[in-house]
């Protein structure tokens, strides 16, 4: 069956909607990609329009950016240390926006959404 993101068939008292129309195309959802940290893969899919987009399945490296210089690195991903999305994904190294990470250089939070972008960017914290 597929992943709909329209409204929700019932009301919020719980009774059922009379359905109006079938699904839509545009209305489609997908399985979240949770990326993990390891060897770089990077998968193409198709998406509305015949457009494609990379979503990130794997990756171990991140363009970190300081903001105190402006400067940007490409550094190793050493571990996970917290997800605000979900406290289980530190236990099996998620990545999604707002993880913070350990890198080369310290502590850095995600900046991008690697599922829809397929890219890691972060900023340095202190």
């Amino acid at each position: 069956m597929a992943i709909s993101q329209a409204r929700s068939r019932k009301t919020a008292t719980g009774s059922r909607y009379i359905d109006f129309r079938k699904k839509k195309q545009y209305e489609l959802g997908r399985d979240p990609v949770h990326t993990k940290l390891g060897e770089k893969k990077v998968k193409s899919i198709r998406i509305m329009g015949g457009h494609k987009k990379d979503i990130s399945l794997t990756n171990n490296s991140v363009n970190v950016v300081d903001p105190k210089t402006k400067k940007h690195k490409v550094v190793k991903i050493k571990n996970v240390l917290e997800n605000v999305a979900n406290r289980h994904f530190v236990r099996r190294n998620i990545l999604t926006k707002g993880t913070v990470i350990e890198t080369e250089l310290g502590k850095a939070k995600i900046t991008s959404r690697p599922g829809q972008e397929g890219c890691l960017d972060a900023v340095l914290i202190k």
